[in-house]
């Protein structure tokens, strides 16, 4: 591809767990040996920073780097659409095995151990502070301004084409359960560095101390809620086989920043309700959306927000 090669980045393996296939192994790619690339091709930005994407990920990770494992960045490089050249974010490769795949292999001694480190990671990036919700828009981090509707229930409304297939009653249970989140977050006003996209596919452990050695895939952080990315690590680890995994996390969040247990799932559910939303309407295109359209489901026919789910 062009603009690898000036970087002899050429040999490049696709790497396993993402579904958006822009992430690539470089064999022997650098003086130290192996290295993580991500291309960013032009007009193609899921996350709404155009040709900013590589620079305010190669930012992020920078300002995380200390206070959790992230890769270092290498290189970064603005795509040149007149060229028809991708951005580029060339960073270390983070040794150890995603959580996706070690988690259900462990007894409850180790899903404790592995949640401990995993909430502990939601507990810090709660405690990074930011001036007000949005997107962040450029390699300064500043905070843009969310496109599309002003409310979560604009956005149930906005979505229920894509749940047609849902009874009438399942339908207005959504619509209940906005309003509930609403509620929810209404009381909260601080505002943290989210992740967004925090969950065991984008998390390193240790398979020995089961340490979280890497969290990767910062293309949906932004400006938001405390209790996003809480959310996000209880959406689908939810259910009776992960009860020990489960509570490890909520400990982890809880000795950083207190609160009473079940109000904490409550609003890291509320938090990780449009998110899960915008996934159910996706339901077809990946497992993880189909995963997502039947916990929403779950929680509509349940009329209730903390649904375990083990799907």
């Amino acid at each position: 591809m062009e603009g690898l090669e000036s970087l002899g980045l050429t040999a490049l393996t696709p790497l396993e767990g993402g579904w958006s296939g822009r992430t690539f192994l470089a064999a022997g790619g650098g003086p130290d040996g192996d290295q993580v690339v991500r291309i960013y091709p032009p007009g193609d930005d899921a996350a709404g920073r155009g040709e900013a994407a590589a620079e305010v990920d190669a930012a992020l990770l920078r300002l995380v780097r200390g206070l959790l494992p992230v890769p270092e960045v290498l290189e970064v490089r603005r795509p040149l659409p007149e060229h028809d050249q991708p951005g580029l974010l060339v960073t270390s490769v983070l040794p150890g095995v995603r959580g996706d795949l070690l988690l259900p292999t462990l007894d409850d001694d180790g899903q404790r151990r592995a949640g401990a480190a995993v909430g502990a990671v939601a507990a810090v990036l709660g405690a990074i502070p930011m001036l007000r919700e949005g997107p962040l828009v450029d390699a300064d981090l500043r905070i843009g301004s969310w496109e599309g509707p002003d409310c979560l229930a604009d956005w149930v409304e906005q979505s229920l084409p894509a749940l047609a297939h849902w009874s009438q009653v399942e339908q207005e249970a959504l619509r209940g359960l906005a309003a509930d989140v609403e509620e929810l977050l209404a009381d909260v006003d601080r505002v943290c560095l989210a992740h967004s996209d925090l969950n065991p596919k984008n998390l390193l452990l240790d398979p020995a101390t089961l340490a979280v050695t890497g969290v990767l895939d910062w293309e949906f952080a932004h400006a938001g809620h405390p209790a996003t990315d809480l959310g996000n690590l209880l959406r689908f680890e939810s259910g009776p086989r992960w009860a020990a995994y489960g509570d490890a996390v909520l400990d982890a969040y809880r000795e950083r920043h207190g609160g009473d247990r079940d109000e904490l799932v409550l609003r890291a559910r509320a938090a990780d309700l449009l998110p899960l939303l915008l996934l159910a309407t996706r339901r077809g295109e990946n497992p993880v959306a189909d995963r997502a359209h039947d916990l929403l489901l779950a929680m509509a026919r349940d009329e209730r927000l903390d649904v375990a789910f083990d799907g």
